[in-house]
């Protein structure tokens, strides 16, 4: 098979491992033929693969490449974060691009048709401060520099699409708990959906027994695509198809979450965002390139969502709570306000079987209104599950990622130095994340601004269409040639 992977995509590590079904399958492919007697194969000494025709021709078999499709719609393996097979979403595409949007801006006529927009994750910046040793408004600022230095139009952060993704979280959990309390079912527990890994674990594995109960919000980096390509590109006078959106994320999943066909708008022929880069990439492309980030000029990120908003002190900033977004605190606080009219609650989550899963409870008068969990890694996310088909969940709400300990320790992010280790670093990484100004979501006058502005209110079918999505079962395929002999 011909694959063109990321170089940076290998099998390291894998404590986190689900045990796979069968082997990754698209070998060869055999292009439809009016034969009624169907494709004959055979393998020369060398292992070449030929067809047979009808008339005792061969002829060889091209090989296939794998997708990011395919490996969505393949229910052959279940893997970390960290074997996930990508093209198209890997640092020599990247380059590729920016070479040719520089080539076209000196052309002649100096007609530039492509307009690059680069989002920074705030997880995926602060993996690059520690291994730089820069502080977080540093990091954020080299990396500005470096995009615009390679071709990029606009540097954005991401802080308006966390929010938006907490806000809308936590209305769609206020709903669901009212939905069950007057008797629905498969209301609670909602899982959290911002993590790829764990949405494609359950399409996958536990379809549509475990999908009901996902949260039907897009991720902060699906909705970021959604204002670049819808309300930036319109306010510049562009298309969607026009701008090439690129995000620098702490996970290699987030390049099959780039990739699902629900992000792909087939009348503008535009994907929410088109190349997912990684912390672990953008380090080699700095050595590739010789590259060194202390004489990179510091560039300040561009703030297009402010509209009339100025003044604001930081361009990074963190969520109060877990170093993944704080979606379960946050919620937390949101439901016991709206809920309960309760708007100074303590919110404490407490460790149980291990750092990785934690609970936090709001009680009032000896009764237990709201029950929360942490859940990170797959070890835990199959104990949570398995509580779920036994009937023995008494949470209303899980936050779930993937990885262990969360997105600061994405299968992306730089790998520790100097014997450092994994769960070491990542402590490091939430250390900083806690002392970043923290957003208020239900505060945020970029936010307010835009669902008057853009969307024309909080519960319109353009806020919906642009934040909200759908999960799919995807069924195994059990045919022979799937199995591995």
């Amino acid at each position: 098979m011909t694959s063109r992977f990321s170089g940076a995509l290998q099998i390291t590590n894998l404590d986190d491992f689900i045990t796979p079904s069968q082997e990754c399958i698209k070998p060869i492919e055999i292009q439809a033929s009016k034969s009624k007697t169907g494709a004959k194969i055979k393998i020369e000494e060398d292992g070449i693969p030929m067809v047979l025709s009808e008339a005792g021709e061969t002829e060889k078999l091209q090989k296939v490449e794998i997708t990011l499709a395919d490996c969505l719609a393949c229910s052959g393996c279940i893997t970390s974060a960290e074997t996930v097979l990508v093209t198209q979403q890997s640092q020599e595409e990247l380059m590729r691009v920016f070479k040719e949007k520089v080539s076209q801006c000196q052309s002649g006529d100096g007609i530039c048709s492509m307009f690059i927009v680069v989002s920074l994750s705030v997880q995926a910046v602060l993996s690059i401060a520690e291994r730089y040793n820069l502080n977080p408004e540093q990091a954020l600022n080299k990396l500005a520099g470096y995009f615009y230095q390679l071709g990029a139009d606009t540097v954005l952060d991401m802080t308006v699409a966390d929010d938006f993704a907490l806000l809308e979280s936590a209305k769609e959990f206020i709903e669901r708990y009212k939905a069950a309390k007057g008797g629905a079912k498969n209301q609670l527990p909602m899982l959290s959906s911002s993590c790829p890994g764990w949405v494609c674990y359950a399409e996958k594995t536990h379809g549509n027994f475990i999908l009901p109960h996902v949260s039907v919000i897009k991720s902060p980096q699906q909705i970021m695509g959604s204002l670049v390509k819808y309300h930036l590109a319109e306010t510049m006078g562009l298309s969607p198809e026009q701008v090439y959106h690129i995000t620098l994320m702490p996970c290699y999943d987030k390049k099959l979450e780039a990739s699902r066909e629900d992000f792909y708008n087939h009348e503008k022929n535009s994907k929410d965002v088109d190349c997912v880069i990684t912390p672990i990439e953008l380090e080699q492309m700095l050595n590739e390139y010789n590259v060194a980030i202390n004489d990179i000029s510091e560039k300040e990120v561009q703030k297009p969502f402010e509209l009339q908003i100025e003044n604001l002190k930081n361009n990074l900033y963190g969520h109060s709570g877990s170093g993944s977004g704080g979606y379960a605190e946050f919620i937390f606080r949101y439901a016991a306000k709206h809920l309960f009219d309760e708007t100074d609650v303590v919110v404490e989550f407490k460790n149980l079987r291990n750092p990785d899963f934690q609970e936090a409870l709001f009680q009032k008068n000896g009764q237990t209104l709201l029950a929360f969990a942490i859940v990170n890694g797959f070890r835990n996310i199959q104990n949570i599950v398995q509580k779920l088909k036994r009937g023995k969940c008494l949470y209303d709400y899980v936050q779930i990622m993937a990885c262990p300990s969360g997105c600061l320790n994405g299968g992306a992010q730089i790998r520790p130095l100097n014997n450092i280790q994994p769960r070491e670093l990542a402590l490091k990484l939430d250390s900083m994340y806690r002392e970043l100004p923290q957003s208020n979501p239900e505060q945020n006058p970029i936010v307010q601004n835009l669902y008057r502005s853009w969307l024309g209110g909080e519960y319109t079918d353009k806020a919906l269409a642009f934040f909200h999505t759908q999960y799919h079962e995807i069924k195994k395929v059990n045919t022979a040639l799937a199995i591995k002999w």
